[in-house]
């Protein structure tokens, strides 16, 4: 399943525009896996590469194009007022089963450094409640991705 959900992910438009924007599902996806990974104010080197690696793999890009992708998300949220303008890109664009997935992407990211922050634990519980994630979805790939992290230290606000 988690195969046809990358698959989707891959499939959605690029966006005909030389410059991606915000409206370009794959902009909108880096751009919050981006604000999540920064919401605790510490951008770690490990959180980067995770984010970068999640690039690659879900939208089979590297080199060049994986760094623009990357460039384009943390322009793109770096220019946002708010969460908005990405979380309907992506309700819009994904199915149910793909915005789970998606959660499950940030939670990846979040733990990357072993630790949950408030922040960033706010920061995904306020995407997943704009893209029509269910609560006890968002908790379940929480538990999941911390489970993959050896001594991964926080509480969420959920227990």
């Amino acid at each position: 399943m988690f195969e046809r959900v990358l698959s989707f992910l891959r499939d959605l438009p690029a966006g005909g525009e030389t410059r991606p924007s915000a409206d370009d599902p794959r902009v909108a996806a880096s751009a919050l896996l981006y604000h999540v990974m920064n919401a605790d104010g510490v951008r770690q080197d490990v959180e980067w590469e995770r984010f970068k690696q999640i690039l690659a793999e879900t939208y089979s890009v590297s080199g060049e194009e994986l760094d623009a992708l990357a460039a384009a998300g943390e322009r793109a949220d770096n220019e946002a007022i708010d969460l908005y303008a990405f979380t309907s890109v992506l309700k819009r664009e994904l199915d149910a089963e793909a915005r789970k997935a998606f959660i499950g992407l940030m939670w990846e990211i979040v733990y990357a450094d072993g630790e949950l922050d408030e922040l960033e634990d706010n920061t995904v519980w306020r995407v997943a409640e704009l893209i029509g994630v269910e609560r006890h979805d968002r908790i379940e790939a929480r538990r999941k991705a911390a489970a993959e992290v050896p001594g991964a230290r926080g509480k969420s606000s959920d227990e």
